[in-house]
């Protein structure tokens, strides 16, 4: 690309598009580079045959392309051949036998016609826009706002504060119990964690997590949690439930990082059970049964948290054979004043009983709730209604006691405990 846009379009509207390819990582994985290789070339071919003679494209190196278009409308026609790239793409793509899945995600930036912006800007503002995308969940195209930069310097002064956080343990683990539905006692917990800032500031992990997978610092983060978990529970004799991230599910050193935790705190396996959402198996489902089949070698359950927000089907739940379903709170919820959820809600629980699965209710906040999950055939109740969550050193005075009718925490509706 010439180094002055201006100049090159002749004056001319001028728009760039930069292209990652999702999921290549596990193709080079699962097939090898040579495989790899040959789907670069394959959807070289596809990217150039919707290009035709209206646009440039250019192989930026490992799985980045970009493509650009000079002349009035470049931006809405370099949109529409992209939009043309995801949408072929939403169909494996077939490689002799093989029929391979891969996906991309775009960042789209443009000069206007008559202003002046260099290659190399309008190229970084592209990359911007196409980490938006696969932030915002892949296969989608994203043109640049000038906002993203402000966005970009926040989340990297984030991403600064969290490796301080994690060196100088400004994390705490809180545990909120879950309730035998029949005997009404406390039979596990799970891990949440929390960010007790220096500046005051309480930040949720729907905020700081995503900044931490993207920066890779999940890793350390979620073994950081596993331990101190492991260590807080160990005297407690009841089971432990620990969320873990797509990224982790994705790092191949994950299995054998769980094990020497293991080890070292001396937990048992059998307590443990690894909650993971439907979102980590639909990225890498390949990558995530094996890490899964490794887990289970060595013991720990696993569990399928946030059940009736996605599309998990039966033949979904065989693959991956969870010990545990964990209900979402917003199926609960809704469940009290919608007949059609509830009866989704009563097949979901049938679902699990035929193939041999607990079912955890999540988020119950009334007794109407906690009585309605009961009597549909709910293992395990979680929710405000019986314990907020709480500190490790709050946890050991309730678990001799049955919970009395109504709970001991006062319920707040609405309120997300992760």
């Amino acid at each position: 690309m010439h180094r002055n846009i201006a100049a090159a379009a002749a004056g001319q509207e001028m728009a760039v598009a930069l292209i990652d390819l999702d999921g290549f990582k596990t193709v080079n994985d699962l097939y090898g580079h040579g495989v790899g290789d040959r789907l670069i070339k394959e959807i070289a071919q596809i990217l150039r045959q919707l290009c035709g003679n209206d646009a440039a494209t250019y192989r930026l190196g490992g799985d980045e392309f970009a493509v650009s278009m000079v002349g009035p409308l470049a931006g809405t026609l370099l949109e529409g051949i992209c939009r043309g790239l995801i949408e072929t793409l939403s169909q494996p793509v077939a490689l002799d036998d093989r029929r391979i899945p891969i996906g991309a995600s775009v960042g789209l930036a443009r000069c206007p016609a008559g202003a002046t912006l260099e290659s190399s800007e309008l190229l970084r503002r592209a990359d911007v826009a196409m980490y938006v995308s696969k932030r915002d969940g892949k296969m989608r195209c994203t043109w640049f706002k000038d906002e993203f930069d402000r966005s970009l310097e926040a989340l990297r002064d984030l991403d600064n504060d969290l490796r301080a956080a994690l060196l100088h343990e400004e994390f705490r683990v809180h545990y909120q119990p879950l309730v035998d539905s029949r005997t009404r006692h406390i039979v596990a917990v799970e891990a949440l964690l929390r960010w007790q800032r220096p500046d005051g500031r309480d930040l949720g992990p729907d905020v700081f997590i995503p900044v931490a997978e993207e920066s890779g610092l999940i890793n350390a983060i979620g073994a950081w949690v596993l331990r101190r978990a492991c260590t807080d529970a160990l005297r407690w004799g009841i089971k432990l439930s620990v969320n873990i991230s797509a990224a982790q599910l994705r790092n191949p050193e994950f299995p054998f990082q769980l094990g020497q935790i293991l080890e070292e705190t001396g937990f048992p396996p059998e307590r443990l059970e690894l909650e993971i959402t439907e979102t980590c198996l639909v990225l890498d489902p390949l990558v995530a049964e094996r890490s899964l089949d490794l887990v289970r070698g060595l013991g720990v359950d696993v569990v399928l948290d946030d059940f009736g927000t996605g599309y998990a089907s039966i033949g979904f739940l065989r693959q991956f054979r969870f010990e545990k379903l964990k209900l979402d709170r917003s199926l609960v919820v809704d469940s009290a004043v919608d007949e059609s959820l509830r009866a989704m809600m009563l097949s979901s629980i049938s679902m699990a009983r035929a193939l041999k699965m607990r079912v955890t209710a999540e988020g119950v906040e009334t007794e109407d709730q906690a009585a309605m999950v009961r009597s549909a055939g709910c293992d395990h109740i979680q929710g405000w209604l019986f314990f907020a969550p709480m500190p490790a050193g709050e946890v050991a005075q309730h678990l001799t006691a049955e919970v009395p009718q109504g709970g001991t925490a006062k319920a707040e509706p609405g309120r997300k405990v992760a």
